[in-house]
């Protein structure tokens, strides 16, 4: 899958935030989707790759099995986490994934022209942390994305071999400048030899970042990075506003005191209370 134009990253970020906005206020995602197939510029692919969404939503109810079939336009990632989202099993909602992906296509139409693939591999590899999804099925899918070059695909897949038993925060460091640099300071070996023996796949200013979080969680690692070297952060779901479901609960509250209140007045009178009113009428069941 050769890199797709710039335009198409800028509408397919549309695409996820409009299904991201408008999901929420629960309308079908089917009517969602037809309406944003109207809104996306006619001169890009994706209004066909739409159609072929609608076509799956409606036999199968599912996107990912449909993005699998377009391996051409959606990257192996992006098909990852809708399925992720999609999976009744995890608490990987949709809309937390079409969040990731309207950040991630936003990511990718700036690396078009000058390939960030540092910056994606944090990033990609921050979702699977902070979501809690599966590493080897995730870094799989990250390895054939079309960011990265060969050296880069073998690293991801060594990588997901060794996750768990070495930290990534010095499997970046063996992997940077500044591991090689230090190395012939030291004069084990020169900085030429190193990088021919060990692939440089990061800068000197990640290498120290990562030297400086050894041995600490993964997430201070990422947010090391964003402070110090503008990459991207993973966008996380705001939590819910307590003042939101506020008014629905004062005006239950109020119905059921009115009511107490009711019954109090009328055992107050000297017929007492009416319990006919709450007898069951046989005819209205029939």
């Amino acid at each position: 899958m050769p890199i797709l134009e710039r335009e198409e990253y800028v509408e397919q970020a549309y695409l996820f935030n409009g299904l991201h906005d408008r999901l929420n206020a629960s309308d079908p995602v089917q009517e969602v989707m037809k309406h944003l197939r109207e809104e996306i510029l006619a001169s890009t692919k994706l209004p066909m790759a739409i159609d072929f969404l609608l076509a799956e939503l409606t036999h199968l109810g599912t996107m990912a099995t449909a993005m699998r079939k377009l391996g051409h336009y959606f990257t192996d990632f992006q098909t990852f986490v809708i399925a992720s989202a999609e999976d009744e099993r995890g608490r990987f909602d949709m809309s937390r994934a079409l969040m990731i992906l309207e950040h991630e296509a936003n990511f990718r139409a700036q690396c078009v022209e000058s390939l960030d693939r540092a910056g994606m591999f944090f990033f990609q590899f921050e979702t699977l942390c902070r979501n809690s999804l599966d590493y080897d099925y995730g870094l799989q899918a990250m390895s054939k994305d079309v960011v990265y070059d060969e050296d880069w695909q073998k690293w991801i897949l060594s990588v997901r071999h060794q996750i768990g038993m070495v930290e990534l925060a010095d499997l970046v460091y063996v992997h940077s400048e500044h591991y090689a640099k230090r190395q012939a300071d030291q004069g084990f070996e020169d900085a030429e030899q190193i990088r021919q023996g060990n692939v440089i796949l990061f800068g000197a200013k990640e290498g120290r970042i990562a030297l400086s979080n050894r041995r600490k969680e993964p997430l201070y690692l990422f947010s090391a990075l964003q402070r110090q070297l503008g990459y991207p952060a993973v966008p996380r779901p705001e939590p819910p506003n307590p003042l939101t479901d506020l008014v629905p609960k004062l005006a239950r509250t109020m119905e059921r005191m009115e009511v107490r209140v009711k019954l109090l007045e009328d055992e107050q009178r000297e017929k007492g209370i009416d319990l006919s009113q709450f007898y069951r009428n046989d005819s209205d069941s029939k």
